[in-house]
């Protein structure tokens, strides 16, 4: 049996207690289960106790840590794992983590893939392909990219794409303009004949001819 010797306030937060078993630290519970479980100090706790208190605290914890990461932006259920194990949780306190936020529709890689294909297409758009390469890297399922990834029209985005860069570059010097808009949409994952024509389109419109 163990016995609490102390419990205090946690200085960085009010609302947390931490308890010390045999004159030593043990583990830190939200006041309310403190409240809630009666306990206090001298207190007895069978090992059954005491591993359960301490699965709970990691559970709270671990359940904050990733609700805080998931609530910056949506996340992939890869990434919140990855997450979790670089902040040192357990795989066993990890898996029910995800299964509750996957219940609570915190978590859903269906909605995170349409986030990402539409961000990217909203603010940087890209090819079809390397929006797919960024999903995969998200750890999302091949034939969920598939179907999230088929409705980026190549030519809509390069072309939405090169009309935003083209603003910042020469007019007046046609290999130039070329070159530079030609690398910016490689880097966006375009083909070849893609950025051709897009090239050609964007410079016409503005009122010149290939040379």
């Amino acid at each position: 049996m163990s016995v609490i010797t102390r419990l205090t306030t946690a200085k960085s937060r009010e609302s947390r207690i931490n308890i010390y078993l045999d004159g030593k630290y043990s583990f830190c519970l939200p006041a309310d289960v403190v409240a809630r479980e009666g306990l206090r100090t001298n207190q007895e706790l069978s090992p059954g106790q005491v591993k359960a208190l301490a699965a709970a605290d990691r559970h709270r914890r671990c359940l904050n840590a990733a609700t805080r990461y998931a609530g910056y932006r949506p996340r992939s259920e890869f990434e919140v794992r990855q997450r979790l194990r670089r902040r040192g949780f357990e795989d066993d306190c990890i898996e029910k983590v995800v299964t509750d936020l996957k219940e609570q529709g915190l978590i859903d890689d269906t909605s995170f893939a349409r986030f990402w294909k539409e961000n990217r297409q909203d603010f940087s758009p890209r090819s079809r392909w390397l929006t797919g390469v960024e999903l995969r890297r998200k750890g999302i399922d091949p034939e969920l990219i598939d179907r999230t990834v088929s409705e980026v029209d190549d030519n809509d985005a390069a072309y939405r794409a090169a009309l935003h860069k083209s603003r910042h570059l020469p007019l007046s010097d046609y290999q130039l303009f070329r070159r530079r808009l030609g690398e910016h949409l490689k880097r966006r994952g375009f083909s070849y004949e893609v950025i051709t024509k897009t090239i050609d389109r964007v410079w016409q419109e503005n009122g010149n001819n290939s040379e």
